[in-house]
């Protein structure tokens, strides 16, 4: 699902490494003057193309299917996506990376490119040692209350009597819908893939397709039993390598019950494709809402949507469970009325073992942390490098690391080349910009972890949520007039 098509990089190909290490000399200077490249139109939301993916080193990817019932040791397998498609090399692409401008931001809308899902993209890329131009942290200040602590009436004894408590009270409410995200409509479920047919238990509707990408697609379903609705994630799998990898998928997904990530139901193998039955929501891609021109999301609607991102985040780190792909398309929303979000697509999740040195070389291009391109270690904090980019393109609608092409887009990370001076964030709070200066840091040891991203004042300040409600309120009211 989703509008980027994902790369492998590798270290192969020595002229684009050393091209990419000049072009960072140059532009990674804080006293080379920095000229403003004039914005253009993003590329719209496509299928993403499979890639060709793997894990070089000593460590290797889980393949072990997760089951709270037994005491199975866990496996390791290699760290592969589903390919098997042809490749084009961007070794062509690193001329026009190092003619490039220094500032390569893209507007976010609906009508650019087309990745087709059929192709896909080889980056040969290594490390470069540059400096990032990003602030250090400082010390994160602790907030007072929690987005989660609305107020709730409560009796009172005065002259011995009980009364109800004052509008007084009402003040202190939470200025907007900060409902959380409903559960599943069924219990968590340990789940294994069986060898059947899905049609003998569920009704699949192939016409209406939900969405689809690189693993195939995602259609709407009803179980016959009980006429619950789902979505049926058909994944094609041509060998025992890619059925391992969805099985990962489902081990990855038996470990995590949050109201914040889309939950697991059933799973059928057969001998072309593997079938995930997932929770359906019908809100569409929070990808969707950015490039939507009637949408207007406001520094408000991108505070409870980065927070629910965090909360849901906060518990696969807890479970030592690294998504690496999380971008806009893979966030749904529940519905398109509310501000509600579940993460989705873990097929290229990864259990994460501290004793071990895990390093992937795979991913969208656009959301790639530095530790990727550079095919170092991958942690925790590779995660929320990916909150950082997304919470920047809900504030602007501009993608901040984007450029003409993949090798000019790895190249602006690897020099961390990103600002908050377009006139997009005029309006942004301080405590907004300094959320996203406190992830989008090259150095990963910096960043902030979920939970501190949670207590940061952005997410968990009262009186900055009133504030911007007002403001809110008093920009409509200039509107209608």
């Amino acid at each position: 699902m989703g509008r980027q098509e994902e790369v492998t990089l590798s270290g192969d190909n020595q002229e684009i490494v050393e091209k990419l290490k000049a072009l960072g000399n140059v532009k990674g200077s804080q006293d080379t003057p920095t000229s403003k490249r004039e914005k253009n139109v993003l590329h719209a939301k496509g299928d993403s193309s499979e890639e060709e993916t793997g894990e070089k080193g000593s460590t290797s990817a889980i393949n072990e299917t997760v089951e709270r019932h037994n005491n199975n040791k866990p496996d390791n397998s290699s760290a592969i996506t589903p390919g098997g498609q042809s490749t084009r090399s961007l070794s062509q692409n690193a001329e026009l990376a190092a003619a490039a401008d220094h500032s390569s931001k893209r507007r976010v809308n609906d009508g650019g490119l087309l990745i087709d899902d059929k192709k896909k993209s080889r980056v040969d890329i290594e490390g470069t040692a540059e400096k990032c131009k990003a602030k250090e942290p400082t010390k994160i200040k602790q907030s007072t209350g929690s987005l989660l602590g609305k107020f709730q009436e409560s009796s009172r004894i005065k002259n011995g009597h009980l009364v109800k408590p004052t509008n007084k009270g009402k003040d202190l409410a939470i200025p907007f819908d900060d409902i959380p995200a409903p559960p599943a409509p069924f219990d968590h479920r340990i789940v294994t893939a069986r060898q059947m047919a899905i049609n003998s238990l569920y009704t699949v509707n192939r016409r209406e397709i939900l969405g689809g990408g690189r693993f195939g697609q995602v259609h709407k379903c009803e179980e016959k039993a009980t006429g619950l609705k789902l979505a049926a994630k058909i994944i094609k799998t041509r060998g025992v390598k890619e059925k391992d990898e969805v099985k990962n998928e489902i081990s990855v997904m038996n470990q995590l019950d949050h109201v914040n990530i889309i939950q697991l139901y059933d799973a059928f193998e057969s001998k072309n494709d593997i079938v995930l039955v997932m929770e359906y929501v019908d809100g569409g891609e929070l990808f969707d809402r950015i490039i939507d021109e009637n949408c207007n999301l406001t520094e408000l609607d991108t505070i409870l949507f980065i927070k629910q991102i965090c909360e849901g985040i906060k518990h696969m780190h807890q479970m030592y469970i690294l998504h690496l792909d999380l971008k806009p398309e893979n966030i749904l929303c529940v519905s398109r009325d509310t501000k509600q979000i579940k993460i989705i697509d873990f097929g290229l999740a990864r259990r994460y073992k501290p004793r071990e040195k895990l390093r992937v070389n795979f991913g969208t291009p656009e959301f790639l942390a530095p530790e990727v391109v550079n095919y170092d270690v991958v942690s925790f904090p590779t995660d929320m490098w990916s909150v950082g980019v997304i919470a920047y393109m809900l504030l602007s609608g501009l993608s901040p690391f984007l450029g003409d092409n993949d090798a000019e887009t790895l190249s602006n990370i690897l020099a961390c080349r990103w600002d908050l001076e377009e006139e997009e964030f005029e309006d942004t709070s301080e405590e907004g910009k300094e959320f996203i200066s406190k992830l989008l840091i090259k150095d990963k040891s910096w960043r902030i972890s979920a939970s501190e991203a949670l207590k940061h004042p952005w997410l968990s300040d009262h009186n900055l949520h009133r504030r911007l409600s007002s403001q809110k309120k008093k920009n409509r009211s200039s509107e209608a007039q």
